[in-house]
């Protein structure tokens, strides 16, 4: 029996590349499958953008003490489950480090060394706590300190759920989509796809088989920094985490989370998650680099 034919299309977005992959359909019907998907991600893109003017989310960080503002529904909807996913992790994965992104990461990328005020005062405007989310009319509110919302956490994983979401209604039985390769989804097919090291992507860690599964990574690539903000510092150790859950938005914040949260408290939270798998590369400075799994067996090694 031959393999059904694979449609693959391509779209820039988010800042980076989408890819949608199409199984055993009419070309022409895959490419308006497609096409769909990607008219979803650009209309999404317009309401989480901090850099768009008019977005959602800017007029939300250009907000005066006490104000409000109403959004979208998906942008509501995205900050409720960033809200949840905040809560769930202890407030590893938070959304508003926009503040004490800036006061801790240059221009170039590099490092900087602020003051003790310069960072308290980040403090102040960083929590999930400080958003007010009125659910029956879409506000969202601030109080005295206005939050910095960065959604890139947790964006790209959304677009990709409501990716998966329009295909299903267009009625396309199999497809699987990525965002940056760093956030895949896939259902109707055994997608085979790989978990690799971010400082060396042909060391692969672990395969997977995403059906109905969402698989995210995140890792420091040269020139990104990662913030802790319950420590209010930069995270050091941590080297990649890559988390498979049926939705592509969890899988997209748990695996930044777990950059940010100790290993006994990802072993901790692994445990309670019959539906989840994570791989977390880890090094304390004395044993040097470790690779862990979780799912498979609590502290598994996934290699390494």
């Amino acid at each position: 029996m031959s393999a059904p034919a694979m449609h693959r299309h391509s779209h820039h977005a988010m800042a980076t590349l989408f890819e949608v992959f199409i199984a055993g359909e009419d070309p022409g019907f895959a490419a308006g499958a497609a096409q769909a998907a990607f008219e979803e991600i650009d209309r999404l893109e317009q309401e989480f953008s901090r850099y768009r003017p008019n977005s959602d989310i800017a007029r939300i960080n250009n907000l005066f003490p006490g104000g409000e503002t109403r959004v979208s529904a998906d942008t509501f909807a995205c900050l409720q489950l960033a809200h949840q996913y905040w809560k769930a992790t202890n407030g590893a994965f938070d959304i508003t480090m926009g503040a004490l992104m800036d006061v801790w990461v240059a221009p170039d990328r590099s490092l900087k060394n602020p003051d003790v005020r310069e960072v308290e005062e980040a403090v102040r405007r960083s929590g999930m706590h400080l958003l007010t989310l009125d659910e029956e009319t879409y506000l969202v509110g601030v109080g005295d300190h206005v939050p910095r919302i960065d959604p890139g956490a947790i964006g790209k994983g959304y677009a990709v759920d409501a990716c998966i979401e329009l295909l299903h209604e267009w009625g396309v039985d199999a497809a699987l989509v990525h965002g940056g390769t760093s956030t895949a989804k896939g259902y109707g097919h055994a997608w085979p796809v790989t978990a690799s090291s971010f400082a060396d992507p042909s060391r692969v860690l672990r395969e997977f088989t995403l059906d109905a599964m969402a698989l995210s990574g995140s890792g420091m690539k040269k020139g990104r920094h990662i913030i802790d903000t319950r420590t209010h510092q930069p995270v050091a150790g941590r080297h990649a985490a890559w988390v498979c859950v049926p939705s592509a938005t969890e899988s997209d914040a748990l695996s930044t989370a777990f950059m940010v949260m100790s290993m006994a408290e990802i072993a901790e939270f692994c445990a309670a998650r019959s539906d989840l798998r994570a791989i977390v590369i880890d090094d304390d400075g004395a044993s040097g680099e470790r690779v862990l799994s979780y799912g498979w067996g609590s502290g598994d090694s996934a290699g390494g």
